[in-house]
C-alpha cells in the first residue's frame, strides 16, 4: 500500500513539473511573437506618420511655393510696368514740350505774317486817315501785338465792317490794355498752364468780345482744351472762331485742330471732310499741306 501511494506521489510530483516545463516553454515564443508584432505594428505606425508627414508637406509647401513663385512672377512683372510708365512718362513730358514748341512758332510765324499785313493796313490808312479802325491797327502792329488778326483791323479800311468800328476798336489806349490783357493769356499757354490760360482768355473775351485780338483768344483756347484732353470742348472753341471771325488767319489751323480733336474722339469720317476743307478752301498754303499727310495717315 505504502509503494503504491509513493509512486502515486512521485507522478503528481512529475506531471505538474512536465505541465510547468510546457508552459515555459511556450511563453518565451508568445513574447517573441508579441514583440514581433509590436514591432510590425510600430514600423506600420512608423510609415503612416511618415505618409503622413510627406502629406503635410506637400499641402503646406506645395501652396506656399506656388505663392512664392506667383509674388516673384507679379513683382518682375511690375518692375517692368513701372520702367515702362517712366518711359511714358518722359515721352509725354517730350511731347508736351514739342506741343508747347509747335504753338510758339506757329504764334510767331503768324505774329510775321499779320505784322506783313498790318504794314500795308498801315498805309491804307494813310491814303484814307479818316479810319479809325485802320489807325488802331497800326498801332498794334508797332506794338508787335497782331497775334491772329485776320481782315478785322488790318485790311483797307473799305473792307473792315461797320461792327468792328468800335470805341474798342478806336481808342488806342483801351486797344493797348486788351494787348496786355492777350498777352498775360498767352503767357499762361506758353508755360503749360492751359487751365489757367483759359480762364484768362475768358476773361479777355469778356473785357473785351471785339478786340482785334478776340479770334486769337478764341484760337488758344481751343489749343488749351485739346492740351488738356478736353477734345469737344476744344471742337467748340475753334467752331466758335471760325464762325465768329470766318476771314481771321487763324480759320486754317483751327480747322486742322478740330480734325485733331475729331481723331482723338474717333471721328474719322468727320476729321477727313474737315481736312478735305481745309484743302479745298486754302489751296497751296501750309495748313493744306499738312492736311494732305493727314490724310494719308488716316486709315
Amino acid at each position: 500500500m505504502l509503494p503504491r501511494a509513493f509512486l502515486l506521489s512521485v507522478l503528481i510530483v512529475c506531471g505538474s513539473v512536465h505541465a510547468r516545463t510546457f508552459d515555459d516553454d511556450r511563453a518565451p515564443r508568445r513574447m517573441v511573437a508579441q514583440q514581433a508584432s509590436m514591432g510590425e505594428l510600430r514600423n506600420q505606425g512608423q510609415t503612416l506618420e511618415s505618409r503622413v508627414g510627406r502629406l503635410e508637406e506637400d499641402l503646406g509647401s506645395r501652396p506656399l511655393l506656388e505663392l512664392h513663385s506667383q509674388i516673384e512672377s507679379l513683382r518682375l512683372d511690375l518692375n517692368r510696368l513701372r520702367g515702362q510708365i517712366e518711359v511714358l512718362v518722359n515721352e509725354n513730358e517730350l511731347a508736351q514740350k514739342r506741343q508747347r514748341d509747335f504753338y510758339v512758332d506757329l504764334d510767331n510765324r503768324l505774329r510775321r505774317l499779320e505784322q506783313a499785313e498790318g504794314a500795308d493796313g498801315t498805309g491804307a490808312s494813310r491814303s484814307d486817315v479818316s479810319s479809325p479802325a485802320a489807325s488802331s491797327s497800326a498801332i498794334d502792329s508797332n506794338a508787335g501785338l497782331n497775334s491772329g488778326q485776320g481782315a478785322k483791323g488790318t485790311a483797307s479800311t473799305a473792307a473792315v465792317s461797320s461792327e468792328y468800328d468800335t470805341p474798342a476798336n478806336r481808342n488806342p489806349v483801351a486797344e493797348g490794355s486788351a494787348g496786355r490783357a492777350y498777352e498775360s493769356g498767352y503767357d499762361l499757354f506758353k508755360t503749360g498752364k492751359y487751365k489757367e490760360a483759359i480762364s484768362s482768355f475768358n476773361s479777355f473775351l469778356r473785357s473785351y468780345p471785339e478786340s482785334s485780338f478776340a479770334a486769337s483768344a478764341h484760337y488758344w483756347i481751343g489749343n488749351s482744351f485739346y492740351a488738356l484732353r478736353e477734345f469737344k470742348n476744344a471742337v467748340a472753341a475753334q467752331e466758335a472762331l471760325i464762325k465768329t471771325y470766318p476771314d481771321s488767319p487763324k480759320v486754317p489751323d483751327a480747322m486742322l485742330n478740330i480734325a485733331s480733336s475729331q481723331l482723338e474722339l474717333n471721328k474719322k469720317d468727320a476729321a477727313r471732310t474737315t481736312l478735305e476743307s481745309v484743302i479745298v478752301r486754302y489751296p497751296g498754303s501750309d495748313a493744306a499741306d499738312k492736311a494732305k499727310r493727314r490724310l494719308t495717315s488716316i486709315k
